[in-house]
């Protein structure tokens, strides 16, 4: 038995803190633990605290049970999922300053490692993977496998980003053995777009441009935008991602202001030579060395004329930085 399942199984009550505008992974990663949980320990309380995210979640089960306000209560266990750093956690985190035991597990290398125990990951390709490595094999269970699965589907971009290993396909078959529906989570959850989504994407793509011999992609959308189209960040989900496989791009930069006036979002992709970490952690933010993100306030050239510099930075030194 390890730590994990040791805290677990000490706790009564039990609350589960993803990071603010969750993914993906962040989402299947919490309903792999909650639904790990309930499968084994159907004598414990569990909840889940996120914002708002993609309605194509929601099949997962236990999706229609996370809770989106905050509330009066403390746990004997809160678990950190997939946040590189407390601050993630938005309003929520208060369960994890207040919680008798504190936990965290993780995968991004930006993480300095937080809580009484910290399982921190950085070689799994998303944090569904490394709590797949925690979890007891023979009692996962079919919700708890397909919710793990959506997750390392989408931190891997369906297994083609420089994250995926051997150990991820081999973990994702093992999901499927144990009855993740791949071709479900796949075509319902990464590659079918709303009408929306598809009008931010041509937006944003309408307002990018390349810099340095075409080596650098940027594009921007302000809260005006946003608010002429009745969208939000979730109607802009894989944008980052269309920028990067531009031909001739090694990095991509994606930004938008929303929901606040002044306030960018910055989204950062890279191919082979630029580590984004690097340039987010500068920013103070983080991630991964070819997906990482930050939060600037301020007036969206002068941050774009910063960021992309550091960006510059990199190229010139051939990414010996």
């Amino acid at each position: 038995m390890n730590d994990f399942i040791r805290e677990i199984e000490r706790a009564d009550t039990i609350v589960l803190l993803g990071h603010m505008r969750p993914d993906g992974d962040c989402v299947g990663s919490c309903l792999g633990v909650y639904n790990y949980v309930v499968d084994n320990y159907p004598d414990k309380s569990i909840e889940v605290y996120l914002d708002d995210f993609k309605p194509e979640f929601m099949f997962l089960k236990g999706a229609d049970r996370i809770l989106h306000e905050k509330q009066d209560k403390t746990y004997d266990l809160c678990i950190s999922i997939d946040s590189g750093d407390l601050d993630r956690h938005g309003e929520f985190v208060t369960y994890f300053h207040t919680a008798a035991r504190t936990m965290c597990v993780d995968h991004h290398i930006s993480n300095q490692g937080f809580g009484d125990v910290c399982f921190l990951k950085t070689e799994c390709s998303a944090a569904a993977e490394a709590l797949f490595t925690l979890f007891e094999e023979d009692k996962i269970g079919q919700e708890c496998a397909e919710s793990l699965y959506l997750g390392i589907v989408h931190d891997t971009g369906v297994f083609k980003f420089s994250n995926t290993t051997r150990q991820t396909m081999e973990v994702a078959g093992r999901l499927i053995e144990k009855g993740a529906r791949s071709q479900l989570v796949i075509d319902g959850t990464f590659y079918r777009k709303t009408f929306k989504q598809n009008k931010m994407l041509a937006k944003a793509l309408e307002s990018a441009f390349l810099m340095f011999d075409g080596k650098v992609i940027v594009s921007c959308l302000t809260k005006d935008v946003f608010d002429e189209n009745d969208a939000t960040n979730i109607d802009t989900d894989g944008v980052v991602d269309a920028l990067r496989i531009t031909e001739g791009v090694e990095c991509a930069l994606w930004m938008y202001e929303y929901p606040v006036k002044g306030r960018f979002k910055c989204s950062l992709r890279s191919n082979d030579i630029v580590n984004v970490n690097l340039i987010a952690c500068a920013l103070g933010g983080g991630g991964h060395i070819r997906a990482a993100g930050c939060e600037l306030d301020g007036d969206k050239d002068t941050i774009m004329l910063k960021v992309t510099e550091l960006i510059k930075e990199q190229l010139d030194a051939g990414g010996r930085l």
